[in-house]
């Protein structure tokens, strides 16, 4: 019995661990889309200083939308790596098409695929319901809190800092987990991810 159990288990973690060329295609997809969304958020992003000049660490409220594509190729794909994938790939696409940040987008995209990744790690690659998607948002949310308060916002004063923290992992938890858990269950209704597992829902 152990040994058949054994014997499943390096079944499926073979299964998990071989891509198939749509895996590949559906990442570059989400991450182009993503790209060119994360391009146009980043203009908003820069109008909108004005607004939050009385409390700048509350523009950290929109910072959700660009922890979304390591939260939501995991749970689309459902492949390891495929946050990473998903994420490095619309941070490629955002620099290209230019942004105030230069070539740290990519490093950005990079930890911003690795840490949602982790958490779907954890779970070994079975857990993808709407606690595990908004934990992995919110695990999301911690490498823009590391990068932009050690690079961008050193001389903030500590409240500032601890508000500007806990605005982006609320923000990342809302629209990168719950918003992701949602739009997988909306595709998976639309017929969209028939030749994936996300397809049940």
């Amino acid at each position: 019995m152990e040994t058949s159990s054994s014997a499943t288990g390096g079944v499926r973690a073979g299964r998990l661990l071989r891509w198939r060329t749509v895996d590949i295609v559906v990442a570059a997809v989400l991450g182009v889309a993503l790209g060119v969304v994360f391009w146009f958020w980043g203009m908003l992003w820069q109008a909108t200083d004005v607004l939050f000049l009385a409390f700048p660490p509350a523009q950290a409220v929109l910072y959700g939308v660009w922890l979304l594509p390591g939260v939501l190729g995991p749970l689309i794909i459902r492949r390891p790596g495929a946050g990473v994938l998903t994420s490095i790939a619309a941070a490629t696409v955002s620099a290209l098409l230019g942004t105030g940040w230069g070539l740290m987008v990519l490093v950005s995209g990079l930890l911003q695929g690795l840490l949602p990744e982790t958490v779907f790690a954890l779970g070994r690659y079975r857990r993808w319901g709407m606690g595990a998607a908004v934990t992995a948002g919110a695990v999301a949310g911690l490498a823009p809190v590391a990068m932009d308060l050690t690079l961008y916002y050193p001389t903030w004063p500590l409240e500032y800092q601890a508000a500007y923290a806990v605005i982006v992992v609320l923000s990342a938890a809302a629209v990168a987990g719950v918003g992701g858990r949602l739009l997988t269950s909306a595709l998976a209704r639309a017929g969209a991810l028939t030749p994936f597992p996300s397809a049940r829902g």
